[in-house]
C-alpha cells in the first residue's frame, strides 16, 4: 500500500519523445496519448525507468539502495519496488501566439484533473472555479497578449482568434501564480519562465486545448542513411512527433514501506517517508532525461515535487 504521495511536475525544456510504438496516421513515430482525451501523456512505466536509470548513477555509493527503492533488476520476482509513478497528464501546452511569442494553454478539464491529483497528494491549491467556455472564448490574464482593436481585441493563437472573456473566473490568476511557483524551481535561471507562466497562462475550452495538443506538436522529418554509400536510403524518410518545450505535465509519485523477499528481515527497513525522501532529495529541481532520442538532445524535463502526505 502506498502511504506517501507527492504531486510531481515535469516541465519540458527540450522536445520530448515518449513513443507510442505504433503509427495510426501520417506520423511514423507518434507520442503517447490518452485514449479518451487525446492529450499527450507519459506512461508511468517509462517515468519509473527514467528515474531508475538516473538513480543508478546518483546512488552508486549507496550500496543496494537502488534495488531497495526501485525493486531488484535481475530477480524482479523476489519483491516489488517501494516507489511508483502514475501516468503524467497534461496541465499546460505551449501554443504559438501573435503577441508574446507563445502562451501556456490550459482548459477547465486539465485544471480539474490537476486539482484531483493535488487532493490525492494532500497538496492545497488556491480555490478556483473554471466554468465551460465557448470554443471562440479565452480567459487572458495579460493585456499584452491581445491584438489591439478596441472592443474587438483578440487573442491570436496560430491562425485562430479568440474573444477575451469579460469576467475572469474566480481564483484563476492565483492558480497561475501557484503553478509558476511550484512547477518550476525558485532559481534565477527560471525567473523569466516563472513570470511568463504566471502571466501568460490562458484558459481555453476543453475542445480547443485538445485541438492544439493534437495539431501543434513538434513533428520532425528524419532520413535514414545508408552505411555503405553515406547517402539517404531509398524510402528512408520518416516523421517523429515530440511534445514541445515549455509543456507542463503532472503525475503522482507514490511510496510504500520497503518491500522484502519472502522470509527476509531487515532492522533498517525503509518506511514510506524515507523512500520518498531519497527520491525527492535526489531529483527535485533536477533535469531528468525521459523518453527516446536521448542522443539528439530529446527528453530533458525539469522535475519538481510538491507535498508528501501519508
Amino acid at each position: 500500500m502506498f502511504t506517501c504521495k507527492c504531486l510531481t511536475f515535469f516541465y519540458a525544456i527540450t522536445p520530448v519523445h515518449m513513443g507510442a510504438g505504433q503509427a495510426l496516421g501520417v506520423i511514423d513515430n507518434p507520442i503517447q496519448r490518452e485514449r479518451h482525451t487525446d492529450h499527450p501523456c507519459f506512461a508511468g512505466s517509462g517515468i519509473k525507468g527514467a528515474f531508475r536509470h538516473a538513480a543508478r548513477s546518483f546512488w552508486a555509493q549507496e550500496n543496494g539502495l537502488l534495488d531497495r527503492v526501485f525493486g531488484p533488476e535481475q530477480d524482479a520476482s523476489d519483491h516489488a519496488g517501494a516507489i511508483s509513478f502514475a501516468d503524467a497528464q497534461l496541465v499546460a501546452f505551449p501554443v504559438r501566439s501573435l503577441k508574446g511569442v507563445y502562451v501556456y494553454a490550459t482548459s477547465p478539464l486539465a485544471l480539474q484533473r490537476l486539482a484531483r491529483l493535488a487532493a490525492v497528494a494532500g497538496v492545497g491549491l488556491p480555490s478556483f472555479s473554471c466554468g465551460p467556455l465557448q470554443d471562440d472564448e479565452a480567459v487572458v490574464l495579460s493585456e499584452e497578449l491581445l491584438a489591439k482593436g478596441g472592443e474587438n481585441s483578440r487573442l491570436i493563437l496560430e491562425s485562430y482568434a479568440f474573444k477575451r472573456v469579460s469576467s475572469e473566473p474566480k481564483g484563476f490568476k492565483a492558480l497561475a501564480q501557484w503553478l509558476s511557483e511550484n512547477a518550476l524551481p525558485n532559481r534565477d535561471a527560471y525567473a523569466f519562465f516563472r513570470n511568463k507562466l504566471a502571466n501568460d497562462l490562458v484558459l481555453l475550452s476543453d475542445t480547443q486545448l485538445t485541438f492544439f495538443a493534437k495539431n501543434a506538436t513538434v513533428v520532425e522529418p528524419h532520413v535514414r542513411i545508408n552505411d555503405e554509400s553515406g547517402t539517404a536510403d531509398d524510402g528512408g524518410l520518416f516523421f517523429t512527433e515530440n511534445l514541445p518545450p515549455e509543456a507542463v505535465m503532472v503525475s503522482l509519485t507514490m511510496a510504500s514501506e520497503e518491500r522484502l523477499k519472502k522470509g527476509d528481515k531487515r532492522d533498517d527497513r525503509l518506511n514510506a517517508e524515507q523512500v520518498m525522501e531519497w527520491v525527492r532529495r535526489t531529483f527535485d529541481a533536477r533535469c531528468l532525461q525521459i523518453g527516446g532520442d536521448a542522443t539528439t538532445g530529446r527528453g530533458q524535463v525539469l522535475v519538481r515535487f510538491q507535498g508528501g502526505s501519508a
